[in-house]
């Protein structure tokens, strides 16, 4: 297909204006479509497709392109990512690009350093190899390299999977089960659903396969009180909320006023009426202190890296430094504690993240561990069997993209005994 001369501008500008780093890519992206309301629908797809193609290959193709001039990365991606051809990009170029581009195509197949090669940071291709060894820092880099598939999860209020499942296929859609949770749909390739009835009105919602797993580790009954203590715009509260059946009481806590905003909309269509929002000032707020030993299951969904979800922001490798490892880790060791302090004698405390690093997951849980007695580790994969979910890595739940098709997740159950 013909790339056109004002397409290939619009992506140069994207990738200028998302490249500064400053806010996450989508706001970026958002901030860039407001500036230019001229462009259409096409247009808009072309430009975001290009930019995320480009950040999850940013470092290989700013090496082969030998620059990181914005208008020459834009043609790299359209030729190595998108296989665009000169004759498609003909009517975009001057006549400058077309001698940058022939040598730029002379070097696509030179040896590159293996970090370049699969677009990481040096800092994290070797944290990830101390961690995972070779072999599966490799398959896990390149998995993330492709897009994430489209994640759904039904409503079980409102409507069985195999209901959804019929509407959205009748609706042209090729929609799956997945192949862990017992909720879950997956659609592969790109899906607009924004509009869709199901999810207007509530019976379906966007959730990753590997985030509603972490529900069912939680495995809150009935009429229990339950805490969901970095709520954010709440998918998991949502799924904790119908796996209650609507009953007992369900707080959800987060520092963001922001982000727990978001929960409103998705609240209302969702049917739940056992759900109370609350912003605190800190991990510390009084709110926290008044239910102290009085929880039967705390959900901690910690700040983190995301290096899980690389393959729906890839930015984040870009974005995050190495000594946010540190902080974060600091961070969630206090959240940690302080979400410890709800949880009554023969209540379950599940801490999680979506990041693959272990400073941030095993780590964090042993330091909790020692010096917490009440506490114990659960069992993630009994959990699961008991939820009739096959899936068993271990004591801890740990979930990557290339062996598990979701995101990057770890969790751990932690049972109190006193």
């Amino acid at each position: 297909m013909t790339v056109r001369a004002n397409q290939l501008a619009a992506l140069a500008s994207a990738i200028e204006r998302v490249r500064r780093f400053d806010v996450p890519a989508d706001n970026g992206l958002r901030s860039f479509f407001r500036a230019h309301p001229e462009m259409g629908q096409h247009d808009r797809a072309f430009v975001a497709e290009g930019v995320f193609a480009l950040l999850r290959r940013m470092r290989s193709l700013t090496e082969i392109a030998a620059t990181s001039e914005p208008r020459k990365l834009a043609i790299a991606v359209l030729v190595r990512e998108q296989g665009r051809s000169l004759r498609d990009l003909e009517p975009a170029l001057r006549s400058a690009d077309e001698a940058w581009l022939r040598a730029f195509k002379a070097r696509l197949h030179d040896a590159l350093p293996p970090a370049v090669a699969n677009d990481l940071p040096d800092w994290l291709w070797e944290r990830l190899g101390a961690a995972y060894g070779d072999e599966e820092r490799i398959a896990l880099a390149r998995a993330w390299l492709a897009p994430a598939p489209f994640d759904l999860r039904v409503n079980p209020l409102k409507a069985t999977r195999d209901e959804a499942l019929a509407a959205l296929t009748a609706d042209g859609l090729a929609a799956a089960p997945t192949p862990l949770s017992p909720l879950g749909m997956r659609i592969n390739g790109r899906a607009s659903l924004a509009q869709h009835p199901w999810l207007v009105d509530g019976r379906i919602e966007v959730q990753d396969e590997g985030s509603q797993l972490i529900g069912f580790l939680v495995a809150p009954k009935r009429a229990d009180m339950v805490v969901d203590f970095c709520a954010g715009a709440g998918g998991k509260t949502l799924l904790l909320g119908a796996l209650m059946r609507s009953q007992g009481r369900l707080y959800a806590f987060d520092v963001a006023k922001a982000r727990l905003a978001n929960l409103a909309p998705r609240l209302k269509r969702s049917g739940l009426s056992n759900v109370h929002p609350q912003v605190l000032e800190d991990e510390r707020d009084n709110r926290v202190k008044r239910l102290a030993g009085k929880i039967d299951r705390v959900l901690v969904d910690a700040p983190c890296t995301g290096f899980g979800t690389l393959r729906r922001n890839p930015d984040l490798k870009w974005r995050q430094p190495e000594s946010a490892v540190a902080e974060l880790a600091a961070k969630q060791a206090k959240i940690l504690a302080a979400a410890a302090t709800m949880v009554k004698p023969g209540g379950r405390l599940v801490y999680a993240t979506c990041s693959v690093l272990p400073d941030e997951n095993e780590a964090i849980v042993e330091q909790f561990l020692g010096s917490h007695p009440a506490f114990s580790p659960g069992n993630a994969a009994e959990d699961l069997a008991r939820a009739n979910i096959a899936l068993d890595t271990g004591s801890t739940l740990k979930l990557l993209p290339h062996r598990h098709g979701c995101d990057g997740f770890f969790a751990a159950v932690l049972e109190r005994s006193r």
